[in-house]
């Protein structure tokens, strides 16, 4: 049996690397795309949070033949810089060295990058399409709306694949025609984006304390490049992540309700007041704060949950359709890269079976789903309030003590997360044991060299199985 004709509605990230791992194995394959060719109008999509690549999704751009390409648009994040309120910067390495890194991405050139290869690979995009409708019997018939010519355009697929976000259309008709058990929870967080600009973009006169000397040096980044910049503020905090050109892409984190929140920081005047009460080093880095808070939206924070990502073998979600997550983890790209790969191999091993398929996929990507969604909204408490915690930083410390001792025993969480492709459900079990341990270890500690490591010896080997 040939392999099937296949429509991907979403050509973003997770559609673009879909598309182009299935045209490399055979298949023929059309991907629409509500918004405009980016190449030719530029980036226009959602939110432009930096990405943050690691294992997960590196693996699937080897997979496309992509690394190369790619990594000439990244930069590499050893750590976290945590930014204190008194000023002081400390950075926390994610891993052991350079060997265990993630890198920052540009949401807009990744998107491009993938386009090009799906189309070298042989598939076929069509922008401008927005579905307005499915209906569902022996396959899919799909309807678009040409946002250009205002035309409607009708495709008939053999099944539809939805890789078109969280705010799905492809989802709501497949919801229309059988429940999928759909819940969002939102995180009652919002952010907004500003921007600290490269060193030669600076206005003359406002470069930073201390760039000067960089900027007639050649530098180009205002702060340390090679960090995920952290102010961590208690139930509140800022990031900042690198760009290539040698700007950071600020965001700020802030309850929807409260004292601080967007509800009480409601006008520009109380906006820089916060700034320079909790954030004064970042705000001197940010000379077109006005401009930026006033322009930018507050985006919403939220986690979407699905009992059912298909309809036997007529449709199928994956990425941000099936599971959108939080970005704390810096894994929703990754994940969904993770979705792909898994799909691709599905379809190519058992085309002629698409039912199966399809619920073998989320069998197999649902519970590893929720994990990472789970996790991510765990790493946000522990980046806007542990970093700065005696008590966190002496069980991470720790950590990194067990796993020196016990390589390929203990393994810490973020590791087996970020630098491994274990599974996300495995990662997070593992992890409950090694924290709980850390806890009862360091209990009544104030320092690491007060543990009693013979003990700790002896419940790492008793309690954590070596990885294969």
């Amino acid at each position: 049996m040939g392999k099937p004709e296949t429509t991907v509605v979403g050509g973003g990230l997770v559609g673009a690397l879909l598309a182009t791992l299935l045209a490399q194995r055979g298949f023929g394959v059309d991907i629409f795309e509500r918004r405009p060719d980016p190449r030719e109008a530029g980036y226009a999509g959602g939110r432009s949070i930096n990405l943050a690549l690691a294992e997960r999704g590196l693996h699937g751009l080897r997979l496309a033949g992509l690394t190369d390409e790619v990594m000439r648009l990244a930069i590499m994040m050893r750590g976290r810089m945590v930014h204190r309120p008194d000023g002081h910067a400390e950075l926390l390495r994610y891993g052991r060295d350079d060997s265990e890194v993630i890198w920052s991405l540009s949401r807009g050139r990744l998107n491009v990058a993938l386009i090009d290869a799906a189309e070298r690979a042989g598939a076929r995009f069509h922008f401008n399409r927005r579905l307005e409708s499915a209906t569902f019997d022996d396959g899919a018939t799909l309807r678009f709306h040409d946002d250009v010519d205002g035309g409607t355009h009708e495709h008939r697929a053999a099944f539809a694949l939805g890789a078109d976000g969280a705010g799905s259309a492809l989802r709501a008709a497949m919801n229309a025609v059988r429940p999928l058990g759909e819940r969002i929870e939102e995180l009652g967080h919002g952010y907004k984006e500003l921007e600290i600009p490269a060193l030669a973009d600076f206005p003359a006169g406002l470069l930073p304390a201390g760039a000067a000397e960089a900027f007639a040096r050649g530098g180009r980044f205002a702060i340390e490049r090679n960090a995920l910049h952290i102010w961590p503020r208690g139930n509140y905090m800022c990031i900042a992540l690198p760009n290539a050109e040698g700007s950071f892409t600020v965001t700020l984190f802030l309850p929807s309700q409260g004292d601080p929140s967007f509800a009480t920081v409601d006008t520009l005047a109380k906006a820089r007041a916060f700034f320079e009460r909790d954030f004064p080093d970042l705000l001197s880095l940010v000379p077109d704060f006005d401009a930026d808070y006033a322009a930018n939206p507050v985006g919403v924070l939220a986690t979407l949950y699905l009992d059912r990502w298909h309809l036997d073998g007529r449709a199928l979600l994956l990425g941000d359709a099936a599971h959108a997550i939080v970005p704390f983890h810096g894994q929703g790209m990754n994940c969904g890269f993770e979705d792909a790969v898994e799909l691709a191999e599905l379809l190519d091993a058992h085309h002629d079976d698409l039912a199966w398929t399809f619920a073998e996929f989320e069998r197999r990507r649902r519970p590893n789903a929720e994990a990472i969604a789970r996790m991510a909204l765990e790493n946000y408490v522990e980046m806007r309030d542990s970093v700065a915690d005696a008590g966190f930083l002496l069980r991470r410390e720790l950590g990194r003590r067990l796993a020196e001792r016990h390589p390929g025993r203990f393994v810490p969480r973020y590791s087996m997360v970020t630098f491994t492709r274990m599974p996300y459900a495995q990662a997070f079990a593992r992890g409950a044991i090694q924290d709980t341990l850390l806890h009862e270890l360091a209990a009544g500690k104030s320092h690491v060299d007060d543990v009693d490591l013979a003990r700790a010896d002896a419940l790492v080997t008793e309690r954590l199985t070596p990885l294969a």
